[in-house]
């Protein structure tokens, strides 16, 4: 498991020395220690016995902390199956909102109100420009998704956001035109105004903590010379043509659901001292290059994208609200004289698991015919007895594997 490792499942020491040397929320202790133990004996796990040839297969726990990189597919597919049933046959917009650097020291330190004020403000933005009738002049929806990294781990936070082609004006459709929502640069500018009036109302209110490397800007007037730079600089809103149809929409939202700041397959190696992954260098023609980075470092730019405690990084607004999805999507079908999807049965996380992975996990990976059978359930910090089978299964002795549940 290449990304453990980099936190000391391979090297214990690793992770014990960076947490001795830097001070760390709570969040963040409980990430890093997830992370550490996850697939592990720590957590306990079961052991598979397959019904024909006797294979064995070991599977440890899995920590299912948010922020790790391992444990958010099977519920990635879950979300994923939820919104299937709320496509609409219409094209998808996908429009990105961006904090620019100034603020970031900002919102470091103050991550559960700015962040909150990222997705208010960017809906806000929004909707107020999709309500005048010389662009759509109907009410929208939006589901937003909080990104705070950028390919090489550096603190980068904006928002995602899926956008329908249209809303509901007096429970009728209104479609977009074709490739256009609405100004991008009227979009962007809206969006300036209301984030900095907002950072105004808590500096006012006595809401932003302001210490370390933001304690400068406690006196009024460097506050205010702050608003004065971003006001007169140009934010970064961007927007993609619409998507081709809900299909093309689900698999980029897969990419983006769930996923925490680095995936496993993205890891080249990990040797005695560095971490060494991939990353997409925007600046240099969306080039593919390999970044080396030292244990420390590598560990510090994945802490930093810890969201706070119970901080729900996915939100939905306008007709895609939950308050009003159920009721606004069946008018949206009924104006656009489609039928809903049929329901769905609930499926299991065996059935997840192959929707995700496409393997059954149920089937014996080695004769293919048998079924894989929990034989012994391990206790958490416990490995696996030293005889597995014979004792306790009554199955043939066979070659013992390893697996991840």
């Amino acid at each position: 498991m290449f990304f453990g490792s980099a936190f000391g499942v391979s090297a214990a020491e690793r992770g014990q020395a960076y947490r001795s040397k830097h001070k760390l929320s709570k969040v963040q202790h409980k990430a890093m220690r997830a992370i550490e133990q996850c697939r592990t004996a720590a957590l306990g796990g079961h052991i598979d016995a397959c019904s024909e040839c006797g294979h064995v297969r070991i599977s440890y726990n899995s920590c299912r902390n948010r922020h790790c990189p391992k444990c958010q597919s099977l519920a990635r597919e879950a979300w994923l199956e939820a919104r299937r049933q709320e496509l609409l046959p219409v094209g998808y917009f996908h429009l990105v909102f961006t904090l620019p650097a100034e603020v970031h020291d900002l919102v470091r330190y103050n991550e559960r109100l700015l962040y909150g004020t990222l997705f208010q403000e960017a809906w806000a933005a929004l909707s107020k420009l999709c309500a005048d009738r010389h662009y759509l002049g109907a009410r929208p929806g939006m589901a937003a998704i909080l990104h705070s990294w950028g390919q090489n781990l550096h603190y980068h936070p904006h928002v995602h956001c899926i956008v329908p082609g249209g809303g509901l004006r007096g429970g009728k459709w209104v479609s977009a035109r074709e490739e256009f929502l609405v100004p991008v640069q009227a979009l962007s500018a809206m969006f300036k105004g209301k984030f900095v009036s907002a950072l105004r109302r808590h500096y006012n209110a006595g809401r932003l903590r302001l210490d370390g490397l933001c304690s400068h800007f406690r006196s009024k007037q460097a506050f205010s010379q702050l608003l004065k730079k971003l006001m007169s600089e140009d934010w970064v809103v961007y927007a993609k043509p619409p998507f081709a149809g809900p299909e093309q929409l689900l698999k980029y939202l897969g990419r983006y659901t769930h996923r925490v700041a680095i995936s496993n397959h993205r890891i080249v190696s990990i040797d005695k001292d560095t971490v060494c992954f991939r990353w997409r260098d925007y600046a240099d023609g969306n080039k593919q290059k390999v970044m080396r980075l030292e244990h420390e470092e590598f560990i510090r730019r994945f802490l930093q994208h810890c969201l706070p405690a119970r901080f729900c990084k996915i939100r939905y607004y306008g007709i895609l609200s939950n308050r009003l999805r159920r009721q606004a999507l069946a008018l949206c079908r009924r104006a656009l004289g489609v039928k809903p999807p049929p329901q769905l049965p609930a499926l299991s996380w065996r059935e997840r698991y192959r929707q995700a992975t496409g393997i059954d996990w149920e089937v014996c990976p080695v004769c293919g015919k048998g079924r894989m059978l929990t034989v012994l359930w391990i206790p958490a910090g416990r490995g696996p007895p030293p005889c597995l089978l014979p004792e306790h299964t009554q199955l043939p002795t066979a070659q013992v594997g390893t697996g991840n549940a």
